[in-house]
């Protein structure tokens, strides 16, 4: 049974997917916020509709959301929010899109919700609890070796601006089986049911990869930034691996 927290994040995530599931593939006007992102009605309205459910059911915890903003962060509980991780591919029609919720105790995140409605899936976990795609138990695979491993990248636009670091992922691709990009939510997904084995971000918001990263590590992967530390609310780099390979990669990466 879920705890009382992931079945508020699942139910929000519901009623989010109605939402952004209303608004798909209708020609809805964007707006580009600040950081020259893009942002439509459906962020906002979906964000809204989370933080109304998890309000209601936990009035004390804190809340930072990618549209909304923070509220009470001092708190040791806080609900970390991506309503549509993905825009760019909502309002371009493709389904590479999710909805993401997390939560952060005590500076540690314990529970994950991953939705992905126009694609189908939804991926959650807890804290010494596992974690499941539609009530089946997710596992990372076993593969221990680099010439055998399928790695996939999402953005690395800062890693190929760095040149000794961008030497080094190319030297690496050179010693592995297979490289894709897949992307988004779907990389994460991939891994923790073990058809994948690693994954390569170099430009992430915690928003975008805090509920994924406690679905791989309760699927038995390990999560950290590029360099190898813990992930925190500053975090803008992620490697997500099967854990048996997650030494050998950084290694490669430091070398």
């Amino acid at each position: 049974m879920p705890s009382r927290e992931l079945q508020a994040a699942i139910d929000a995530a519901h009623a989010a997917a109605a939402i952004i599931q209303s608004y798909y593939r209708r020609n809805i006007e964007v707006s580009v916020k600040a950081d020259k992102t893009p942002v439509t009605e459906a962020d906002v309205r979906a964000e809204q509709a989370i933080r109304e459910i998890l309000s209601a059911r936990f009035p004390h915890y804190g809340f930072y959301g990618e549209e909304t903003g923070r509220h009470a962060m001092e708190a040791d509980n806080i609900w970390l929010v991506d309503p549509i991780d993905g825009t760019k591919s909502f309002v371009r029609d493709c389904p590479f899109f999710s909805t993401q919720i997390a939560l952060r105790r005590g500076g540690r995140l314990v529970l994950g919700v991953s939705c992905a409605p126009a694609y189908g899936e939804m991926a959650w976990a807890e804290l010494r609890a596992g974690a499941q795609l539609h009530g089946q138990a997710l596992h990372v695979s076993a593969v221990n070796e680099l010439g055998a491993a399928i790695v996939s990248t999402g953005n690395l636009k800062t890693m190929a601006a760095s040149s000794a670091n961008w030497s080094r992922f190319g030297a690496l691709v050179g010693r592995i089986n297979r490289l894709r990009g897949y992307g988004d939510f779907l990389h994460y997904h991939l891994l923790a049911r073990g058809s994948i084995d690693a994954v390569f971000e170099s430009d992430v918001n915690i928003l975008d990869i805090a509920a994924l990263s406690v679905i791989v590590r309760e699927a038995g992967g390990t999560v950290t930034d590029l360099a190898g530390r813990e992930l925190d609310l500053n975090t803008t780099s992620i490697l997500a691996t099967n854990g048996a390979l997650h030494a050998p990669i950084l290694d490669a990466m430091r070398q």
